[in-house]
């Protein structure tokens, strides 16, 4: 949208400035001059334009793409933050400046070299400025400006409204005051036995701490950039319809994970340092998982096997988000990281700080330090951090189309701007007559202004249709807005209303100002 827009701001200043020339192009046709050649002249010109421009513009995407960081989830590596230039979208990007910028020109070439001679000169009058068919060409550009410019704002405002509503949602779990760390066990060299009694001594070296109120571990954290675990389940008196998928997402967790990260437990009870490897393999289930696999049945003592193993179902969870904010309610199932963990499985220590998380990053760290040098940590960072990740694509369209929709507003109101500063100049020796016969300052203005707003208007209902109808296809990624949310359309109608005015005023306001003699004085 912001490309086109700026297509069509080219194409009206460069119509401009070719149709002051049409008296010029008309004499040197009379005087024999081949059409092709002064179209080629024109587009030399534009391509010129274009050339500094797109160069502008590399030096300029040089410069901001450090900005592309603030886009990117804490989570990420910061291999990822480090964007440099790749010269294969540098030249794609440049190309198509220098093609589109060609295409903008090409339109006032041709109108300026496809008028009659005879109704050049005539048309070309005072000034050598442009007749009617060029202010119809420009009028219907910045039609297209206005309606491009609903469609990108539209878009930004309905993203943005998803992105806050995103936000807002409840992952069924409190990430405030909780900091999270990776643990790497098997760069160490530990067997199943030492990384049992490493992570227990962590654990309670960490728990000794001031400060901390609770610690616990797991294999994986939930709302991640990285998805999830899953495994393949056989439930007991269910039979799964054909082609159902049964890899169910879990987590392998320790005693205390629920107390600590706030999940209810509304059936049953939480897993305890008895449920190991030597134990009746336990799980806990969510409340989707019953009421898909177990509708209508008492869950508890069901069995479910996995790994081999047949599980035998203690406690019901609520409900959470486990990849996705925007996800429907999914299965999801937990069991003892005892009965099942393997050191090259990872695991990740969760921390409850009574003050602020990120000094439990550091904490963990200095803990292990003193425990065993060898075993790494990577990946600390609070809890609120790392489920940013899950939000990285409404974020992202919310943000890029938000910077985008700026742009083509500002680039519509300059269009629509430009139109009516040249219409005014165009009309300032009838502005100067209706002055001189009494017309008030205030009709001249209402005059222009009605001009401007009526350009706009039309404008606004084509872009309005249209963002209607473009919106629909993205439809599956907005949350909890729908594509046609009337807040959102009737603030980008209000907004590009004022712009458009605001356009349009100011150069009404300027012609109602100037001397009537100097308007009819012959030049």
């Amino acid at each position: 949208m912001v490309l086109l827009i700026a297509c069509a701001n080219v194409a009206n200043l460069l119509l401009a400035r070719a149709t002051t020339r049409v008296k010029e192009f008309s004499v040197r046709l009379a005087l024999g001059a081949p059409r092709g050649r002064l179209v080629r002249q024109l587009m030399m010109e534009t391509l010129l334009l274009a050339l500094g421009g797109s160069l502008i513009g590399l030096l300029l995407a040089d410069q901001m793409r450090v900005s592309m960081r603030w886009l990117l989830p804490a989570t990420t590596m910061p291999t990822l933050r480090q964007t440099p230039l790749e010269w294969r979208a540098l030249l794609f990007t440049e190309a198509l400046a220098v093609a589109v910028a060609l295409l903008a020109g090409l339109v006032p070439a041709w109108h300026a070299t496809r008028l009659k001679m005879n109704d050049a000169l005539k048309e070309g009058g005072r000034g050598g400025t442009s007749g009617a068919r060029s202010h119809q060409l420009r009028s219907a550009l910045v039609v297209a400006e206005v309606a491009l410019a609903v469609v990108a704002l539209a878009g930004a405002g309905l993203f943005m409204k998803s992105f806050q509503l995103s936000k807002a949602i409840s992952p069924g779990f409190d990430p405030r005051h909780v900091a999270v760390a990776e643990v790497d066990l098997s760069s160490a060299g530990y067997n199943q036995e030492q990384a049992t009694i490493f992570c227990r001594r962590l654990r309670q070296d960490l728990e000794s701490k001031p400060g901390v109120e609770a610690v616990t571990f797991a294999d994986t954290i939930p709302l991640g950039f990285v998805g999830a675990s899953w495994e393949d389940l056989q439930i007991e008196g269910y039979v799964p319809r054909p082609s159902e998928n049964m890899k169910i997402f879990r987590n392998m967790v320790a005693p205390g994970y629920f107390s600590l990260m706030r999940i209810p437990l509304l059936e049953g009870r939480d897993f305890t340092g008895h449920d190991d490897d030597k134990s009746l393999p336990v799980m806990i289930v969510t409340q989707e998982f019953v009421r898909r696999f177990l509708p209508g049945q008492y869950p508890l003592g069901r069995k479910v096997k996995g790994w081999g193993k047949w599980f035998t179902i203690v406690g019901v969870a609520k409900d959470g988000k486990y990849l996705s904010f925007t996800e429907s309610p999914r299965p999801y199932f937990y069991i003892p990281i005892r009965q099942i963990y393997r050191p090259e499985m990872g695991v990740k220590f969760y921390l409850r700080t009574a003050g602020a998380p990120a000094a439990g990053v550091g904490l963990v760290r200095e803990t292990m330090a003193a425990i065993d040098p060898n075993v790494g940590m990577f990946g600390g960072e609070t809890l609120s951090e790392h489920i940013s990740a899950a939000l990285f694509g409404q974020k992202l369209a919310a943000s890029l189309l938000s910077a985008l929709g700026v742009i083509a507003l500002l680039l519509a109101g300059i269009g629509l701007y430009s139109v009516m500063a040249y219409s005014v100049m165009q009309r300032a020796h009838e502005t100067g007559i209706r002055i001189a016969l009494g017309a008030r300052p205030s009709d001249v203005v209402l005059t222009a202004l009605g001009r401007g707003m009526a350009l706009a208007a039309i404008g606004l209902a084509i872009g309005v249709l249209a963002a209607a109808g473009m919106a629909r296809t993205a439809s599956a990624t907005l949350v909890m807005v729908s594509a046609t949310d009337p807040e959102v359309y009737g603030g980008v109608v209000a907004f590009l209303t004022l712009v458009a005015a605001l356009a349009s005023w100011i150069p009404a306001r300027r012609a109602a100002t100037v001397d009537p003699m100097v308007c009819l004085r012959v030049e």
